[in-house]
């Protein structure tokens, strides 16, 4: 299993974050050991400024590579949320020197996976809507709509790359609203209305 994260998919939070919009989809992975399966966060002892980053994501439910954009809903076995956290401060550091950043992206437990809903193709055509709350305040609100790239999209291009296995996750990009988590906050995410997760921080 692998964890496949999309960045810079969302125009405003791309503003957000002073970067370029890019030309193609920005690909990086974290390894299996960034899944989170417990419900509870532990800030990590290298960094100060942790961001939680909200995410539609997508698991993979076979093998398949060199997929094509319209046959890609086959590959897709159900669909939830995540959390990509990142140690801002220590990317900071990583770029300015020019160096990959997986350690600020990448680390254990950095990659949160909420319960998994049955994904039928159609549901691309409605958009999916989803919100996350910190401490019961709205954050982040987002919709599929607002992709650069939709899902299918991506399968069509990561799968260029890397074979995709069951099991795969596939973390579409966050919108804007990104921000820091202190120790004792509690993360809360909907997908349309219907609440998939509660995680605390510690």
């Amino acid at each position: 299993m692998k964890i496949i994260c999309v960045g810079r998919n969302y125009v405003d939070h791309i503003k957000e974050l002073s970067n370029d919009k890019p030309t193609d989809p920005v690909i990086f992975l974290k390894p299996d050991t960034a899944l989170l399966e417990d419900s509870k966060f532990y800030y990590p002892s290298f960094s100060n400024d942790v961001h939680y980053e909200l995410e539609l994501v997508f698991k993979i439910g076979k093998v398949g590579k060199n997929i094509e954009a319209k046959f890609a809903h086959k590959y897709i076995d159900s669909y939830g949320l995540g959390i990509d956290f990142t140690a801002r401060d220590l990317q900071s550091k990583l770029k300015e020197k020019g160096l990959p950043w997986e350690k600020s992206k990448a680390f254990n437990g950095s990659a949160f996976v909420s319960k998994m809903l049955p994904f039928q193709s159609s549901m691309m055509e409605n958009n999916i809507a989803f919100h996350l709350n910190l401490n019961e305040n709205l954050v982040q609100s987002g919709n599929s709509s607002l992709m650069i790239w939709n899902v299918f999209e991506l399968i069509e291009d990561i799968s260029k790359y890397f074979t995709l296995k069951t099991g795969d996750y596939i973390f579409t990009g966050t919108p804007a609203g990104v921000g820091p988590v202190q120790r004792g906050d509690l993360l809360a995410g909907f997908l349309e209305n219907e609440k998939l997760f509660d995680l605390t921080i510690l």
